[in-house]
């Protein structure tokens, strides 16, 4: 029987919100000042023609970092520590991760420590903090969650728009030390909070003894063999693997990250495509609802692989296009970075307005708005901001005096994008999983954000070709007008192979049942 208790809003929430509110502001804070920090301080001994794509290589290679540790976190969670725990240990780390930007502040060595630090301590709770949320609903009040991811997205942008503003403010007047320092103490105040709700939450807990998780499936998947059959599935998992000797070979030019990551999505794609293949071999040794929940997965992994080129577009706005904001006419009290306070403010007017306004909109217009249309329709979003973005970029190569203000509409079309996409995927992720792969599929989601910057790292090693130079330099665009154009062609084309894939796709309904 279902109580008024059950359908009312979970009284945990507050602590979860605001930890993440804190949170937000910290990794923001530092996030969106790296680029200038590493171009006037930590890099000044690298040629000046240099330093600027070296800067956006260090950014990328360091969120890929942040969006590849969600698999860590997902896999303690799910299997030793439980979500609750995973989340408190790995914040701590956190911690001392700013600690070390603001400390090493003139120390590279000491500095990429904490980047590091940061990389593990934010990817790793990353993945679990959305799905310790969902957690806290159950069936009879899921109906409140779709409104409550909303929320949990306005609050992280609550604390990013904060962070744009005054942390560029604080590196240009009181220096790194004390612009590192205050995110990291943002940082052990989300800490506190997340602690003090400890006996109020629903704690799911961990399953270290599955005999029919996820990997153990696939691995059946893959190696069983039957008469007379070719183990096809398997070919494909070799083809990964030598796919992915391949990418660390050339590790030295990619960079040990970009050539891991590359190594990463060889193994999990044609391992995926095989195991996808022959997956109903694996009904010899597990049950048929753990089959069916692994092809669920395969099949949202489709999805998730489609998202990747909106999040190449998206992680630039702090690096490339801070690169094009100081090339624009500002008023002297304005840092470029500032820029990027405008995307979360954005996106705080955005949320209330599509659900107020647009979505009963379309609804009444007979216009059914899923969750799947909605992310197809951010994807196309990014691409034609980047096609804005190009066109400006094109005026300040021909010597145009372009105004910062008109990074304005690239930045709008961008964020409705974003809240399409990513506020709408962090409730998909949670409710097509299988309860035994909560915080993995939801860091499958993060990793799709490694692997959109891989692909910027990727774009940025193959222009500096000699024949990709020379293929650039026959279009009559500079380097980076070509390469937002190159990007926002690459949303366009996935936005309209999600939009098909979408159609085929059958949503499940995975909350909690009590």
């Amino acid at each position: 029987m279902t109580t008024q208790q059950d359908q009312a809003w979970p009284k945990q929430l507050p602590f979860i919100i605001a930890n993440e509110a804190c949170e937000r502001f910290s990794f923001y804070g530092m996030r969106n000042i790296l680029t200038p920090f590493l171009m006037t301080v930590l890099l000044l001994s690298i040629p000046e023609h240099l330093r600027a794509g070296e800067a956006k290589d260090i950014f990328h290679s360091f969120v890929i970092g942040v969006y590849f540790f969600p698999l860590l976190g997902g896999y303690l969670a799910d299997k030793w520590l439980g979500k609750y725990r995973t989340i408190l240990y790995l914040s701590l780390i956190y911690c001392v991760g700013h600690l070390c930007l603001a400390v090493f502040e003139h120390n590279l060595h000491g500095f990429y420590a904490g980047l590091f630090l940061i990389a593990l301590g934010a990817g790793g709770i990353k993945p679990l903090v959305s799905a310790f949320m969902g957690d806290q609903f159950t069936q009879s009040n899921k109906h409140l969650a779709r409104k409550a991811f909303d929320w949990f997205y306005f609050t992280i942008n609550v604390g990013s728009f904060l962070a744009s503003l005054l942390m560029p403010l604080v590196l240009k007047f009181f220096g790194a030390a004390w612009a590192f320092g205050l995110p990291g103490l943002l940082m052990a105040l989300a800490t506190l909070f997340f602690w003090l709700g400890r006996h109020r939450y629903v704690h799911v807990p961990a399953d270290p003894a599955n005999p029919h998780s996820f990997l153990k499936v696939v691995k059946t998947a893959l190696l069983t063999k039957r008469p007379g059959e070719l183990n096809i599935g398997f070919g494909f998992a070799l083809v990964g693997c030598l796919c992915a000797v391949v990418s660390l070979s050339h590790m030295a030019s990619l960079g040990i990250v970009a050539a891991l990551c590359l190594a990463l999505v060889c193994v999990m794609g044609f391992g995926g495509a095989g195991a996808a293949l022959q997956l109903d071999r694996a009904r010899t040794s597990h049950p048929d609802d753990a089959v069916d929940g692994v092809r669920v997965v395969l099949r949202v992994l489709v999805l998730f692989a489609l998202v990747t080129p909106f999040w190449s577009l998206f992680d630039q706005k702090a690096s490339t296009w801070v690169l094009q904001a100081n090339q624009m006419t500002r008023p002297d009290w304005f840092e470029p970075a500032m820029m990027q306070a405008l995307n979360p403010a954005l996106v705080m007017l955005l949320i209330p307005f599509n659900n107020f306004v647009l979505y009963p909109f379309l609804q009444k217009a007979g216009v059914q708005v899923t969750a799947l249309r909605r992310m197809g329709a951010g994807i196309a979003f990014s691409g034609l901001a980047w096609i804005v973005a190009g066109t400006l970029q094109v005026w300040l190569d021909g010597g145009h005096v372009v105004s910062i203000v008109w990074q304005i509409l690239p930045y709008v079309l961008l964020t409705f994008g974003e809240v399409l996409v990513s506020a709408t995927g962090l409730e998909f992720a949670y409710s097509q999983a299988p309860a035994a792969m909560k915080g993995t599929i939801t860091a499958f989601w993060q990793l799709s954000v490694t692997v959109g910057n891989l692909w910027v790292l990727l774009a940025n090693n193959s222009i500096r070709s000699e024949a990709v130079l020379s293929h650039v330099d026959s279009t009559g665009l500079s380097q980076t007008a070509f390469l937002m154009y190159f990007f926002a062609l690459f949303a366009l084309v996935a936005a309209a192979i999600f939009a098909i894939a979408a159609k085929r796709y059958q949503e499940v309904d995975n909350y909690r049942t009590s």
